[in-house]
């Protein structure tokens, strides 16, 4: 008799990411010199990111399961935010989790977590910061996050409301960070299908208070805001806004590519942006350069909203010798002699 279908299918979704990373790793080392000792290079290391939700759990069993059969080393990292009384010792028993289910090296990260874009966005960047660190420090091939169906839609939704266009609405990718450093295994999976499988096979789950609170935007999006709407609408939502983070991941990748081709084209001797060149291109393309020159003069990412690209865009299509234009990051951006200068001022 098989494995109950919902354990299938996470350890369905994680071979799969093994299998690409292993392809990867062949075609790597294929490329390297030969050693002196003509000893072959050690398998990749793939971490888990775990909280001890029922996603991270599921997601490090399905490891542990199947890396040993590709020949793949498997190790997990926890991160202590530090935001709830008893945090240390909750990290420390998912520590104590990880290693019963055979994963080395394991780790558990405290971080510091500071105010900048709202108390969501800093846990998020200080997370990041610290399986970065836990990456490179282990030299790990890849981290992989318990990300499901319910958690895009809910990252479509969002973007969706900040009205930060496209790109926003494309979601989290598969693979993302530097090198493909991120994968997600479980983006078409709902969260539902990892809290069973963490059920019959009794592993134990941590829910993190904080994902019921509703002081955090996306805890009220997803205990109200998307009941709401499958009550308005009916069932299926979460998966048209998965679908709708495919397609829009397709379209922005295109629209990128478009605008780093066209860059080079609308730049004059001095590297500056001819506000005439700009004007003649799509919007969608023209406004990709004008982030891609924003976020190049020291604008944060993160920071900047499609209403600072509107800003700027007005320069181009708008032009009543209307002064300079703040951006995030202590970035001016102003109309100079039919060219478009963005520094930080």
């Amino acid at each position: 008799m098989g494995p109950h279908p919902a354990v299938a299918a996470i350890r369905l979704a994680v071979r799969r990411v093994l299998h690409d990373l292993l392809t990867e790793h062949h075609r790597t080392t294929a490329a390297l010199p030969p050693t002196p000792s003509h000893e072959p290079p050690p398998p990749p290391l793939v971490l888990v990111a775990c909280s001890g939700g029922a996603d991270s759990m599921a997601l490090a069993s399905a490891l542990a399961f199947e890396s040993p059969k590709l020949g793949i080393r498997a190790g997990g990292v926890t991160v202590d935010h530090g935001l709830q009384p008893g945090s240390d010792l909750r990290a420390a028993e998912v520590v104590l989790r990880l290693r019963e289910l055979g994963l080395d090296p394991v780790d558990s990260v405290a971080v510091s977590v500071g105010r900048a874009g709202g108390p969501e966005a800093a846990a998020r960047d200080a997370r990041y910061a610290a399986l970065d660190t836990a990456a490179e420090r282990h030299g790990a091939a890849a981290v992989l996050l318990g990300h499901t169906r319910d958690d895009q839609a809910e990252t479509v939704l969002l973007g969706l409301a900040r009205g930060s266009g496209i790109r926003s609405l494309s979601g989290m990718a598969a693979v993302s960070g530097a090198d493909g450093r991120y994968r997600r295994p479980f983006l078409e999976l709902d969260r539902q299908t990892a809290r069973k499988a963490c059920m019959v096979q009794s592993l134990p789950v941590w829910d993190d208070p904080h994902n019921a609170d509703p002081a955090y935007t996306r805890s009220r999006l997803r205990h109200e805001g998307l009941p709401a709407l499958e009550k308005a609408l009916g069932k299926g939502v979460v998966e048209a806004l998965a679908r709708t983070a495919r397609l829009s991941r397709d379209d922005a990748d295109a629209l990128d590519s478009w605008a780093a081709q066209a860059e080079t084209t609308v730049r004059d001797a001095a590297g500056l942006l001819e506000c005439a060149k700009l004007y003649a291109l799509p919007p969608a393309v023209r406004r990709r350069i004008l982030r891609r020159a924003a976020i190049a003069a020291g604008a944060p990412a993160g920071s900047l909203f499609a209403r600072h690209i509107e800003e700027v865009d007005r320069l181009i299509t708008g032009w009543r010798g209307q002064g300079a234009i703040n951006l995030p990051g202590k970035v001016v951006a102003r109309r100079q002699g039919g060219r478009l200068v963005i520094r930080q001022g």
